[in-house]
């Protein structure tokens, strides 16, 4: 390998270890309860105040012995304690104050908490064969996306409004094709040589609704009130040039302690235990549950699949219609949380070779 090709490798990891630091610092003052008196935003919002939350999410297709489609993921996301619908600003530093002045027009009129949900992420797709430097006509483009949200999470009883714009680029831009290289490099894996037929640069501007609903907590059996089943519904849809289109699903948790939260699943809006609690469970002890989620899609555009909007790019005839299902585990120990989930889809474009499927790894803490 010449010294060359590691650094530029190396500088190109660089850039996006730089930004997610960057965005790490900024969510360190969004999410800093310390910027007002604990007393003070106690007495806004009774009882306990719920901690904020860093989260981190590894998405890679590698879990499920493939290397093809959406490839890898990478996501970090941070959220503020519950804001109170009188006094919000109460325990938010100044730089959070201004963005959820800026981010009001998201939040549902109505609520009882809501948290403000800030993200960094990364997402690769490639086609299935990584040996051909020429176009591959009939399978996926090469396509990367660096992509920044923020938004809302908002709770009136057992329902969640999921509020979210999300600014970002696909193409070289992205820094995907770096990121790949690097890790194949230190995994030993394949290096894909398609990457100049990836998408063009284009700035991307997706906004994204979900509702969810839980259908409260049922006990698995008679003699232990610990062990618990529940079912949450979700719906919602996305506009924008990335990605646009709507979804339905619904999902079941059964464990020891389940969590006053909106489910586990780590690829919807609030699967990440990141919507507000009205009851955490006990800092004392473990707790953990199995899940099981759908999700059905009517996809109108995207533009890994479709290609640039503006611009001649390479595409492909995708399916209008999928659905995934995720099979996972979460457990839970003091102000941590990791969940791991394995995920299955139907094919989303004509002569697809493979179903896609990929593992993701979400790990959460309390700070």
């Amino acid at each position: 390998m010449k010294f060359r090709d590691v650094a530029a490798t190396a500088v190109g990891a660089a850039q996006t270890l730089f930004a997610g630091l960057a965005l790490l610092v900024l969510l360190g003052q969004v999410t800093s309860a310390q910027a007002a008196d604990e007393a003070a935003c106690r007495r806004v919002v009774p009882g306990a105040l719920n901690p904020a939350l860093l989260v981190l999410r590894l998405d890679n297709d590698v879990i499920a012995r493939q290397d093809q489609g959406y490839s890898s993921g990478l996501q970090i996301k941070a959220v503020t304690p519950n804001l109170d619908p009188h006094d919000g600003d109460a325990c938010l530093s100044g730089p959070a104050r201004w963005l959820n002045r800026e981010l009001e027009w998201l939040s549902p009129a109505h609520y009882e908490q809501r948290n403000l949900v800030f993200g960094l992420g990364q997402a690769i797709y490639t086609p299935n064969d990584p040996e051909r430097s020429d176009l591959i006509v009939d399978d996926r483009p090469y396509a990367g996306a660096l992509l920044l949200s923020a938004g809302y999470n908002a709770r009136l009883g057992d329902e969640l409004w999921a509020s979210q714009i999300v600014l970002g680029v696909v193409g070289p831009a992205s820094q995907a094709e770096r990121t790949q290289k690097l890790f194949h490099r230190v995994f030993g894996s394949e290096h894909f040589r398609g990457w100049d037929h990836q998408l063009k640069n284009e700035p991307v501007v997706m906004l994204l609704h979900e509702r969810s609903r839980r259908w409260g907590s049922h006990a698995l059996l008679p003699a232990s009130d610990s062990l618990r089943w529940d079912a949450i519904t979700h719906w919602g849809g996305t506009v924008g040039n990335f990605l646009t289109g709507a979804n339905v699903g619904f999902e079941i948790r059964f464990g020891y302690r389940l969590p006053d939260d909106f489910g586990s699943s780590p690829l919807r809006p609030a699967g990440e235990n990141t919507a507000p609690l009205r009851a955490a469970v006990s800092s004392g002890g473990w707790s953990w549950h199995a899940f099981v989620n759908t999700d059905a899609r009517l996809v109108l555009h995207d533009i890994t699949l479709d290609g640039n909007s503006f611009r001649d790019s390479h595409h492909v005839h995708k399916r209008p219609l999928v659905a995934d299902v995720a099979l996972g585990v979460a457990v839970l120990g003091g102000d941590w949380k990791l969940a791991f989930a394995r995920n299955y889809g139907t094919r989303q474009f004509r002569g697809q070779q493979e179903r896609p499927s990929f593992g993701s790894i979400t790990l959460s803490r309390a700070l």
